[in-house]
């Protein structure tokens, strides 16, 4: 099954960001995919909550979404709309960081708030509180496809394998990990942690991700890292796209699933133990 990751280098203007985003489905359907990701916060990335405030939408009057949603119901395809940054009801103003499986006639399949908030002081000089802006979500949530049950996760999360294994464990032949990741942890922990969960759950990992500076209104300009993945189940990093962005294309193969838990079934080799 042809696959596309979206490498995107979005800014914080979503009015822009769509025409640019749809414009690189359009070229992964024209290369053959038949399933499309895009990187967490398809929608815009900003440092500045006041911005946010003004430019981001509530789900149902998010004009990334219905665009997103109409362009899968016109070429006929799955698209994970790898995470978009929403209005809620929060009482204190908090947005959601929302992952959605759209599909082929254009229907919400599935939706996921980011459980894990990047709360972290990296240097003294890049630091994150991303739970003083967004309200974490509380549900993991497995996705039916008529290809592949799909374990919906968003960046952070991948640190955390109890909630990859439970996805795992309810049935996900894939997980994605869309993302906006940090240079700094990018270079030290970012193949190593995708390669994990792979390995670890005998799974598809998909990692499509945002990449380089991202032009915005803030004087705190936001990078990330690139280097969206394809990991297959045995660990093999079958993609890297680097730092440029763009559409890229391979091939998911499914049956290497069954092929690497046959070779190694540690699900069936798991044991319960006491203590420490």
């Amino acid at each position: 099954m042809k696959t596309a990751l979206l490498q995107l280098n979005v800014s914080d203007d979503p009015a822009k960001n769509l025409p640019r985003t749809t414009a690189m489905v359009r070229q992964a359907v024209d290369q053959g995919a038949e399933f499309v990701l895009t990187p967490e916060v398809t929608n815009c990335v900003s440092t500045s909550r006041a911005h946010q405030t003004q430019v981001l939408a509530h789900e149902g009057d998010d004009e990334t979404l219905s665009g997103l949603r109409s362009i899968a119901d016109e070429l006929g395809i799955h698209l994970l709309i790898g995470s978009l940054a929403l209005k809620t009801d929060d009482p204190q103003g908090r947005f959601a960081n929302r992952s959605f499986l759209i599909g082929p006639d254009g229907g919400i399949l599935a939706r996921y708030d980011k459980i894990h908030m990047f709360d972290v002081a990296i240097s003294d000089t890049e630091t994150y509180a991303e739970s003083s802006g967004y309200r974490p979500g509380t549900q993991a949530v497995l996705a039916s496809t008529d290809f592949a049950p799909i374990g919906m996760a968003i960046c952070y999360d991948m640190r955390f394998p109890k909630l990859s294994n439970a996805l795992v464990n309810a049935g996900a032949l894939i997980l994605t990990y869309p993302s906006a990741f940090s240079p700094v942890t990018g270079a030290a922990h970012w193949h190593s942690l995708l390669r994990a969960r792979a390995i670890e759950a005998g799974a598809w990992v998909l990692a499509p991700a945002q990449t380089g500076t991202h032009p915005g209104r803030s004087d705190k300009a936001r990078r990330t890292y690139g280097h969206s993945l394809a990991i297959d189940p045995w660990g093999k990093v079958v993609l890297d796209a680097g730092v440029s962005p763009g559409v890229y294309i391979f091939e998911l193969e499914l049956n290497k699933v069954a092929e690497a838990r046959r070779r190694i079934p540690s699900r069936e080799n798991a044991r319960r133990f006491d203590g420490p």
